[in-house]
């Protein structure tokens, strides 16, 4: 007897989805080893918090990503093609900078293993620059949300094995092996990588490096309400993330909850409530499309933050905080799934690398020049009053989402 699969989840099927969210995995994997486990192999050794704050540098490259991502939009690896045979490239740098960094040392060759890292870091944020293009290239418009959702999955999961599965591990193991295992589990991505298929062949890559810098943005600006979807894109998510820097914060001195409290529940189920929004959201964009998720989906990332205004007018109340967390995260998840997929809308296949690695760059302004001031908004006005605020914030996205809905039900036509 055969059963029929859901119309909702027929685009699990297909193979692009598979390798989506194992690229993902192989994306999220390098982060926390140049970042949080590095910080805490420092912290163990006994550096000085001076040094470790200057580490914090090692981050750069993802900031700055946009800057050479020209070259993989521009130039095709002698095998596996344009976007695949990046992505190798990247992943055996990264495998070789882990192992690198595995025998260096803290306290011996602090200089080489900042070198070690930048290198692990820009191999990284090479990475993402070329598997969101293949990501963005190889998905069909129908598989967009799915495609991010699952991609986000890999993500979060592959940031849990390289952050908290690595700090028990060195417990039992040491810091070298623990770097070794990490380089080694990369390996999922080069499996991934040769079992994955190129994007279509047809699509003409630049022809020079200057087109291949100047076209991305003469492309983009070339469209109607070009400018106003910038703006959409810093302030679509902006409200998520105002609310989002300062919440750990909140949880502990705002409201009282112990670090372990924080631990188990902030993070523990917000990253299972964000993968379960994302994977939730982008089944729905199968049925809704685009626009009609984004702004739903939108709404509920703004509603969201005012769990937070309940929580600190009730004080110190378990459930509350389950729900809230729960609630934040599953439609931070869905919203997630939705913007990607905006930002995969928005790129031309010739520009990909380019484009997309511009637009999410743009993306994070918003957040770099907003979450400063969070601080002291707290302590002018009260939490309670602050999470508000963010609820606030939230809303011009909205409205100039409306504003734009026949702007992005048309992006199909304009960005193939």
């Amino acid at each position: 007897m055969r059963f029929d699969i859901s119309p909702y989840l027929q685009v699990f099927r297909s193979p692009s989805i598979a390798v989506v969210t194992f690229l993902g995995f192989s994306s999220g994997l390098p982060l926390a080893l140049t970042s949080g486990t590095l910080q805490a192999w420092m912290t163990v050794a006994g550096i000085d918090l001076r040094t470790i704050g200057i580490f914090a540098l090692v981050g750069l490259p993802y900031t700055l990503k946009f800057l050479w991502s020209p070259f993989m939009d521009r130039f095709i690896p002698p095998w596996l093609g344009r976007r695949r045979g990046w992505i190798i490239i990247t992943q055996f740098s990264l495998i070789i900078g882990i192992s690198a960094m595995a025998f260096s040392s803290p306290h011996q060759a602090p200089l080489l293993l900042a070198a070690l890292a930048m290198m692990v870091a820009f191999s990284s944020a090479s990475q993402d620059i070329v598997i969101d293009a293949y990501r963005t290239d190889v998905l069909q418009e129908q598989q967009r949300g799915v495609g991010a959702a699952v991609f986000v999955m890999g993500y979060r999961i592959a940031m849990l094995v390289s952050g908290a599965l690595a700090l028990v591990l060195s417990d039992y193991i040491g810091w070298r092996n623990t770097y070794l295992l990490m380089a080694g589990i990369m390996g999922v991505g080069i499996i991934t990588t040769l079992l994955g298929t190129e994007p279509d062949t047809r699509i003409v890559p630049p022809q020079g490096i200057r087109e291949a810098v100047w076209g991305p943005l003469r492309d983009y600006f070339s469209r109607n309400s070009a400018i106003w979807l910038l703006f959409l894109i810093v302030l679509y998510k902006l409200g998520d993330a105002y609310a989002s820097s300062l919440t750990t914060a909140f949880l502990i001195r705002g409201v009282g909850f112990s670090v372990s409290d924080v631990g188990t529940i902030n993070k523990g189920l917000g990253v299972v409530s964000l993968i379960v929004g994302a994977m939730f959201g982008g089944t729905l964009m199968i049925r809704l499309g685009l626009f009609r998720s984004l702004v739903i989906f939108g709404i509920l990332q703004a509603v969201s933050n005012l769990s937070f205004m309940v929580l600190a007018w009730m004080g110190k109340s378990y459930g509350m905080l389950i729900f809230a967390i729960a609630f934040e995260n599953m439609s931070g998840g869905m919203g997630t799934a939705a913007f990607v997929s905006l930002l995969m809308a928005l790129c031309n296949h010739r520009y990909t690398a380019t484009q997309y690695a511009l637009l999410s760059s743009i993306a994070a302004l918003g957040r770099i020049f907003i979450s400063p001031t969070s601080g002291y908004l707290v302590e002018s006005i009260g939490w309670a009053s602050f999470f508000f605020i963010t609820f606030l914030v939230a809303l011009p996205g909205l409205l100039l989402l409306w504003w734009l809905r026949h702007k992005i039900d048309g992006l199909k036509s304009e960005a193939s």
